[in-house]
């Protein structure tokens, strides 16, 4: 029990604190758990090689609402011909999800799972980009230079030196804990 509530503490610590485009990792990382967690329930790898329905049908609507979520959250003012190319991604995905819970259809699942994985790594090299172009035009941040050489794998160059709260740029984009077990961008 308390390793369970250890664990809802880190990932409501970790949503609360969350960037917008975090929040958006954290949900296709939700979105692919729930379609992984799915599959495996449907060809009985969680219950002794019977399906289990059960679970299945509790995570397909878990991945659902997901997708709802994505759907809900997309700006298409803003994002323009990209954005309605996504919705018609997210309700085309939506549909399998539908589909496969009726017919209980472990291929339909993987597909929106591999989709969710190619839409997340998309957005994580997006993010790196910017963090990137960030770097390049703020050589004087040490902690972001930090971060940077955490999620690259590098040694950093310099120990970081704490500085006043009016030192961080804005929106830096990126904080010391740029690993967490899924790419983050801040901890």
């Amino acid at each position: 029990m308390v390793n369970n509530n250890a664990q809802f503490t880190y990932q409501a610590t970790r949503i609360s604190t969350a960037t917008k485009e975090q929040l958006l990792l954290i949900t296709y990382d939700i979105g692919i758990k729930a379609c992984h967690t799915a599959e495996n329930a449907l060809l009985g790898r969680t219950n002794g090689g019977t399906p289990d329905y059960d679970l299945a049908n509790k995570e397909i609507i878990r991945a659902q609402e997901v997708i709802r979520e994505l759907m809900v959250t997309l700006n298409r003012e803003k994002g323009g011909d990209v954005a309605d190319k996504l919705m018609q991604l997210y309700e085309y995905m939506y549909q399998l999800l539908v589909d496969a819970n009726i017919k209980k259809e472990p291929d339909n699942i993987r597909t929106v799972y591999g989709m969710l994985e190619e839409l997340k790594q998309t957005w994580e090299e997006a993010l790196m980009k910017l963090l990137k172009e960030y770097q390049a035009a703020h050589p004087e941040d040490k902690d972001l230079q930090n971060a940077m050489a955490e999620v690259e794998g590098r040694k950093p160059e310099t120990p970081a030196q704490p500085k006043a709260p009016s030192a961080y740029p804005a929106n830096p984009a990126a904080a010391k804990n740029a690993k967490t077990g899924t790419f983050t961008l801040a901890g």
